[in-house]
């Protein structure tokens, strides 16, 4: 049984207690919180094993190989690759994201579009913004329905044989809207088979089961530090061929198979796009947090929030006034909700709930295009993991209805 209570003694800063008051962490969307084997991970590098890695013929060195590359084996697992070494890792979705930018800017585009949806974060969005701009190709918008949907109808207007990449999100961290990317996948595949689909699964990949084979999209881009591990650690997920194909983003060591004075030979991928020294202790502890998701099952997980998000759909009733954006049900939405509450700016929202340790995220949340879309200056932003429990929710409610009161 999922029993989010004792999952929560698993996390030691849920044990702590400002001016007497518990913790109600809403703001995972932004980063979650790490359980206590994810930090013993990590502390166990420092402390029995730090090297470098793959360089070293040296006992430490090895082990800190071996559990570097075993978390790029953990990684291709949990998101259904077929191979590791279509595991890339960065040091952030934004990262990754910026990494195939640069892969396709270094090839020919003349002629050719590029098309995002309204609803992506800015990682997934000021970067094909800027290409377009830069090499002054057409930038097209895929917008929203009332519901805060796409409408795969309107793909036959979007993706054109001159379509070179559709940017898009699998779930929103504002609408919590849940894309249907398989079907969006296979639509594009039709329309224009040598168009190139990158998923922003930051939202997705902490929060429900995904394989990357079913979705059959190019690249998929996600976080270590949203799915219970260290902060500075991303993955690149891309097709074999692709990867092979791209130019790396940075030069140095650790990337090359030889270096002479005229010429260089990098590693295969995805070895060619990890220049330097990386994140190693992060990515050891990233490793941890994986295992930590594969014990719980994600199916477990999805099924969890699907409680919370109906409990607070029925529970945020209790605040008039409050409107929160998005799909009205849980079958097509995360447990992430952007809200407004007339008369009321989000900061003072955020302000006063942080008084009685109510933490969640005011603003527009990297995403600005999608606010200005919808007319809305900034969104009170809550979000749930897997240590939310209903009185969490009953809180943030708490919290609402005490703005409410202030501002009366």
């Amino acid at each position: 049984m999922f029993d989010s209570k004792k999952i929560r003694s698993d996390f030691p800063q849920l044990d702590r207690k400002i001016h007497g008051k518990r913790i109600v962490y809403l703001d995972s969307t932004a980063t979650s919180l790490k359980p206590q084997s994810v930090i013993d991970r990590e502390n166990e590098y420092y402390t029995k094993y730090t090297a470098n890695i793959y360089r070293g013929i040296y006992t430490t060195s090895e082990e800190a190989t071996a559990e570097y590359e075993r978390t790029r084996q953990l990684a291709a697992r949990f998101i259904g690759a077929s191979l590791a070494e279509e595991i890339v890792f960065t040091r952030n979705t934004t990262e990754s994201i910026n990494l195939v930018m640069y892969g396709l800017s270094r090839t020919n585009l003349a002629n050719q579009e590029f098309v995002a949806t309204i609803m992506e974060h800015h990682s997934n969005f000021v970067p094909w913004q800027q290409i377009t701009t830069g090499f002054g190709l057409p930038f097209r918008i895929w917008n929203i329905n009332a519901s805060g949907q796409l409408n795969l109808n309107e793909l036959e207007k979007l993706i054109t044989r001159k379509t070179k990449l559709l940017a898009v999100t699998a779930v929103s961290n504002v609408l919590g809207t849940i894309n249907p990317i398989k079907e969006i996948v296979r639509a594009v595949k039709h329309l224009n088979s040598r168009c190139l689909v990158l998923v922003d699964a930051a939202q997705a990949v902490p929060h429900m089961p995904v394989s990357v084979r079913e979705w059959g999209a190019d690249f998929v881009a996600f976080s270590s530090h949203k799915m219970l591990g260290p902060t500075g650690v991303g993955v690149l997920w891309g097709r074999r061929e692709l990867l092979e194909e791209m130019k790396p983003f940075n030069y140095g060591g650790e990337m090359i198979a030889e270096v002479h004075v005229d010429h260089t030979v990098f590693k295969p991928s995805p070895h060619k796009f990890e220049a330097g020294t990386p994140h190693i202790a992060g990515v050891i502890g990233f490793g941890a947090a994986l295992e930590y998701l594969e014990r719980l099952g994600m199916e477990q997980v999805r099924a969890h929030e699907r409680e919370l998000i109906s409990y607070a759909i029925k529970t945020l009733d209790r605040v008039g006034g409050l409107t929160y954006l998005g799909p009205k049900g849980s079958r097509m939405r995360g447990a992430v909700f952007a809200c407004t509450l007339q008369g009321v700016h989000s900061h003072d929202i955020a302000q006063i709930l942080n008084e009685d340790n109510v933490f969640i995220r005011a603003g527009n949340h990297c995403a600005q295009p999608l606010h200005e879309y919808l007319g809305i200056a900034s969104t009170a932003r809550a979000s749930c993991y897997i240590y939310t429990t209903k009185e969490d929710i009953d809180a943030l409610v708490e919290g609402l209805l005490k703005v409410k009161k202030i501002f009366a």
